[in-house]
């Protein structure tokens, strides 16, 4: 039985979540690979969108916002929460692309 880390969780949301993350901002879409540097991108595309006059990138900004919130604590939370919280963070990285878009 294989055990799936923090690292393979936060990697497998980066494959899935970085080029769309990217794609909003212009950027390129392959970034460092640690959590951290997923964490940068999300939180650099929060605030793009974030400083815009369009309504629904504000929205999408708000996602990305609450994202955050559990990806963070998903790197300091004990192992049995951490499931819980990227699903969360998932569904907001989620929402807040397809409000982007």
């Amino acid at each position: 039985m294989t055990v799936q880390t923090r690292t393979d969780t936060f990697a497998a949301l980066r494959d899935c979540f970085a080029t769309d993350l990217a794609a909003l901002i212009g950027g390129p879409p392959q970034r460092g690979v640690t959590p951290n540097d997923f964490i940068d991108l999300v939180e650099e595309v929060r605030d793009v969108l974030a400083t815009s006059s369009l309504g629904h990138w504000q929205d999408a900004s708000e996602e990305l916002d609450s994202a955050l919130t559990y990806l963070t604590d998903a790197l300091t939370s004990p192992d049995g929460d951490q499931r819980s919280l990227l699903a969360w963070a998932r569904t907001h990285l989620r929402d807040g692309i397809q409000t982007a878009s």
